[in-house]
């Protein structure tokens, strides 16, 4: 039973998009906001493909003939900047410069760190720095929405951006700590940062969960995604 468990875990980064993902067959017609979240969806997912086609390639070799690290750091870079995009045109009258700010903030962290002191293609691990960074703004502009909701006295739980918002911050909030010790546990002891990797892909879960949730329930558009 725990080999089955562990065996969906470790596939989560595939199955688990896919519930949004199909929601959005019951839900064609989704608010032109949530056009990023889509999109993210979709590049996320194919990244996510090659990281576990990889994966297990690599199982059946018995040995690390290839490295999908790279590719979560294409991950990445494509989930903050469809969500920065997300945000920035979410609430359009609230805290936008300090959203732009954040956004350029995280291009020049990007350049001056695989510039200077990473390699984007390191074969041997993810960039805990850039995953790290990601989490810490993305945190950042979940505070903000709720921020302003909670100063425009919303009623949070009718939008489906509560759910998209809820979800991302669940993620990014369980996940900081390991994407930040993630690289050093690697060198101390690989078997507990294989471990540790299950609690991420449990908040992955979730977040995807809470997409799914706010497509199947977000109100009717006249334009759609």
């Amino acid at each position: 039973m725990k080999h089955y468990l562990q065996l969906a875990l470790d596939w989560s980064e595939i199955w688990a998009m896919i519930i949004p993902l199909s929601m959005l067959l019951f839900r064609r017609q989704q608010p032109v906001s949530l056009r990023p979240v889509v999109i993210y969806l979709w590049l996320g997912f194919l990244v996510n493909v090659g990281i576990d086609i990889i994966m297990a390639i690599n199982v059946y070799l018995d040995r690390a003939a290839l490295s999908n690290n790279p590719l979560y750091n294409i991950h990445s870079v494509i989930r903050f900047s469809c969500f920065s995009l997300y945000f920035i045109h979410l609430q359009k009258k609230s805290f936008t410069r300090l959203k732009r700010w954040l956004a350029l903030l995280a291009f020049a962290f990007l350049v001056v760190n695989f510039i200077f002191f990473e390699n984007f293609f390191n074969p041997e691990s993810f960039s805990g720095n850039l995953l790290t960074v990601e989490a810490y703004l993305l945190l950042i502009y979940c505070m903000l929405y709720y921020l302003a909701e909670l100063k425009d006295e919303n009623n949070l739980f009718n939008s489906p951006h509560f759910w998209v918002v809820t979800g991302l911050s669940i993620y990014v909030v369980v996940n900081f700590f390991v994407f930040l010790f993630y690289g050093p546990m690697l060198n101390v002891d690989i078997h507990l940062a294989v471990n540790i990797w299950s609690v991420h892909n449990i908040a992955f879960i979730i977040f995807c969960f809470f997409i799914g949730k706010a497509f199947y329930g977000s109100v009717r558009h006249q334009y759609s995604v």
